[in-house]
């Protein structure tokens, strides 16, 4: 692994986005303007807007993470760039590195005005540190580039690739917690949910809500950020010097 091939990996990632003014609303704005829309449409119930605005503020940016990785990388591999790049000097952890340092960039931008909007704009109150919830949201929205990242490999169109947003996102925010406890659940469901990165996500967003940034609420980070390590060690192993 090279430090120069790296950065200038991450370089090559930051240009392509800066030239898809789409893509970057999407990740920079979309998330905002969703945290507006929940505060209005919960305009009548402010007390379960302050319970579910922080743990959204940090799910909002995971899925838009996990969407525009999973197409970018799938265009990549679809267009032969990943061929081409594979067929210079460049190491698997070189590629994935690089994505990882331009999007995790894009990340504590998206995680800051999220959270800047949130806090600032819509009366958002947490018993924690607002910092701390802001660096939650980022390891969220690293989390979702990771895995958007990962399951890239198992689509070859870009409408495959959005068909894994129900396959794996949406199970995830309906087990996590957010919208019906997890002790309320069937037992099935609570054990699966025990072992899906994204409720790890929720609870420390939820804890630092209500309380602060406990023992608990550290081990919630490290576990998210594991999977994040997981799902780019995973996706290390899919990247092949020939597109199939």
């Amino acid at each position: 692994m090279s430090a120069r091939i790296t950065l200038a990996t991450a370089a090559r990632v930051m240009l392509q986005l800066r030239r898809d003014p789409r893509t970057v609303a999407m990740l920079l704005v979309v998330p905002c303007l969703l945290e507006v829309l929940l505060r209005y449409v919960l305009d009548g119930q402010p007390l379960e807007f302050q319970r579910v605005g922080t743990p959204l503020l940090g799910i909002f940016p995971f899925i838009s993470m996990f969407l525009v990785t999973a197409i970018t990388m799938l265009r990549e591999r679809t267009t032969g760039t990943l061929e081409r790049l594979m067929a210079m000097p460049l190491g698997k952890l070189d590629l994935l590195a690089g994505y990882g340092i331009a999007f995790g960039a894009v990340a504590a931008v998206q995680a800051g005005l999220t959270a800047g909007v949130a806090f600032g704009l819509l009366d958002l109150q947490v018993a924690g540190s607002e910092w701390v919830v802001a660096g939650l949201a980022m390891a969220n929205a690293v989390l979702g580039m990771a895995l958007g990242l990962f399951v890239s490999a198992f689509a070859t169109t870009e409408f495959q690739a959005v068909q894994f947003m129900p396959a794996i996102v949406i199970p995830q925010l309906l087990l996590c917690g957010l919208l019906v406890p997890r002790d309320d659940m069937a037992g099935a469901l609570q054990a699966l949910a025990d072992v899906l990165p994204l409720t790890y996500a929720y609870d420390g967003l939820a804890r630092v809500t209500t309380g602060g940034f406990d023992s608990a609420a550290l081990r919630d980070l490290l576990v998210v950020a594991g999977a994040a390590l997981l799902a780019l060690t995973l996706g290390a192993t899919t990247l092949r010097r020939r597109t199939p």
